[in-house]
């Protein structure tokens, strides 16, 4: 018999009226064992002895304070919702164009880009949109944009945003720093490898009963049924989740680490992004079972990655790395080599930086080892540290030692899953700052024309882009950004220490959450914010008349501060600010 939803919903209806004192009734019985239960029984929060029943709102209000806080309250960390809506309409490829006027005007004060009084046609705009590191390498690497993915973790990622990700990476050869939580076989999710050829993989190849489950759970179900049911029928452990599914050969692999490096691939396999690997002070990925670092294992991630960034500071925490212990699945301690289910908390100094001199000889070292482009990643709080920084990578060239190919500074206002409270926006500058005295106190130093500069922090459109790279920097790092084209709704549940975890399945390991983000959909959203960017910020140049990104500079560049006084000269700004 079919039921009319007109006819299910009147069925519903009169169901619950015929009901409807039992419901009362229920009501008052649940109301008076709730007060009695917080007025004499509950003795954890004096509000409720006092306001039973009714002193809950404001747990439910505290609750959902956040969630709804970006929907009903004006933005308040970005200049403009605006800003925040263009990254999502970025992704999903709509029109990005604003009727009548900015919906929150911006306030305070900006810098203002010039534009020329000859404006350039887009098609007299180069597309060689394309910047070098390590031009003094062996194998230099060239970034096909200035735009990177800032440092994520698969571990703070899902596998799922990580595999999505790395399609972004591979469709729109957007680099990706895979960030401390090491090169992981999620990151190799767009690698084929051939079967009979690849010895540095270990493959599992497919049996007749695990082809049936496979039939069967995507004929009844779907792929991602099928897929856990083939690694069930395959492998049956713990770390099954490691390997990776190739549609073509129809076999899961993963890296082999103790395959001898003579196994591994001569150069960067071409259908995975362009990675950049990042050391961190727990050295994870590269380290040996006595948490020393390795150097042949570190030759062996670097056959994937383009370049190394060590990692000596954050943003948003001048501490460690933090993993809370529910996100270290098996997945995750296996690629990191740590205890299972155990919060990571990573030393705060990394190993080899007791001194500013050990930190360069250790580039140095990496540069010999891999023959790519090495750099580390810092926050600025003061000019003094970067003088002494300079002055040690002078003497470090005047002993014919080489130079780091990057410094990446990162901005006071950067953000991450799991940072303290009383370090963020506390400590470092923010971005414009930072980026200005390291790139005025490299070129007093000669050492501009040799180290690039990546700079990142609270940097989403265009125009937030085309500054930085104004004002010094040779490309950016972006994170909240491309989290918000994969699929963030910024719910601030990332670090997995709370009852709550991420609700869209991008920053948790939480297998319900996880199994809801569609992993092909978001990374054909996080390319597509990628590609608008660069599109559009090559609108913007034609603005300015300016032909290549390389040809930017602060001259492009006019300020205007709170009170409303104009500076023409950025330097004259910056110079009566910062004193240097």
């Amino acid at each position: 018999m079919i039921i009319k939803e007109d006819g299910f919903i009147d069925t519903i209806w009169e169901f619950f009226l015929e009901f409807f004192e039992f419901f009362i009734v229920a009501f008052i019985f649940f109301i008076a064992y709730l007060y009695f239960y917080d007025k004499y029984v509950q003795r954890k929060h004096a509000l409720l002895i006092n306001y039973p029943v009714i002193g809950r709102f404001r747990y439910l209000f505290e609750a959902l304070r956040e969630p709804l806080r970006q929907y009903f309250g004006e933005e308040t960390f970005y200049e403009s919702k605006d800003k925040v809506d263009w990254v999502y309409k970025a992704a999903k490829d709509k029109p990005n164009y604003q009727s009548f006027s900015v919906n929150q005007p911006f306030s305070g004060s900006r810098f203002i880009i010039k534009h020329a009084s000859s404006v350039l046609n887009e098609d007299e705009v180069s597309n060689d949109t394309s910047i070098i590191f390590g031009e003094k390498r062996e194998i230099p690497f060239v970034s096909h944009t200035p735009i990177i993915r800032s440092a994520m973790s698969d571990g703070a990622l899902s596998p799922e945003a990580v595999r999505a990700f790395s399609i972004a990476g591979r469709d729109s050869n957007l680099t990706i720093n895979v960030g401390e939580g090491s090169l992981t076989s999620n990151h190799l999710f767009t690698l084929k490898p051939n079967p009979q050829k690849d010895k540095y993989l270990e493959i599992v190849k497919s049996t007749p009963y695990a082809e049936f489950v496979f039939k069967m759970g995507d004929f009844f179900f779907n792929r991602k049924i099928a897929l856990k049911w083939f690694r069930n029928a395959l492998l049956n452990k713990k770390t099954q989740n490691t390997y990776i599914y190739d549609t073509d050969s129809h076999v899961l692999f993963r890296v082999n680490w103790d395959a001898p490096l003579e196994a591994f691939p001569k150069e960067v396999p071409s259908e995975i992004p362009n990675m950049i690997f990042q050391m961190s002070s727990g050295l994870y990925g590269v380290r040996d079972k006595d948490g020393k670092f390795d150097e042949e294992r570190y030759q062996k991630v670097m056959k994937f990655c383009r370049m190394t960034e060590i990692k000596i500071a954050q943003g948003a925490k001048q501490t460690g790395g933090k993993l809370a212990g529910k996100k270290v699945t098996a997945d995750i301690a296996y690629y990191r080599g740590v205890p299972e289910g155990k919060d990571i908390f990573s030393p705060n100094r990394f190993p080899y930086a007791d001194t500013t001199e050990h930190l360069l000889d250790f580039v140095s070292r990496l540069q010999e080892l891999s023959k790519k482009p090495v750099g580390f990643k810092i926050v600025i709080s003061d000019s003094e540290s970067v003088e002494e920084l300079a002055q040690a990578m002078v003497r470090h060239k005047e002993e014919g030692k080489t130079l780091p190919d990057f410094i990446t500074v990162d901005s006071g206002e950067g953000g991450s899953a799991t940072a303290p409270l009383e370090l963020m926006e506390s400590v470092g500058l923010t971005t414009n700052n930072a980026l200005y005295i390291l790139d005025t106190i490299l070129k007093q130093y000669n050492l501009r024309e040799e180290i690039k500069i990546i700079a990142s922090g609270k940097i989403l459109t265009p125009d937030d882009a085309i500054i930085t790279l104004c004002m010094g920097a040779d490309a950016v790092g972006i994170a909240r950004g491309f989290m918000m084209s994969g699929g963030c709704i910024r719910a601030r549940m990332c670090s997995g220490f709370g009852s709550h975890v991420c609700p869209v399945g991008m920053a948790t390991q939480d297998e319900k959450k996880r199994a809801s983000y569609l992993v092909v959909k978001e990374g054909r959203e996080i390319g597509n914010y990628h590609k608008n960017l660069i599109k559009s910020m090559k609108v913007v140049l034609a603005v300015m008349g300016v032909k290549k990104f390389k040809d930017l500079n602060k001259k492009h560049l006019t300020f205007k501060n709170r009170n409303g006084e104009i500076y023409f000269d950025i330097d004259q700004y910056f110079h009566q600010k910062l004193h240097v």
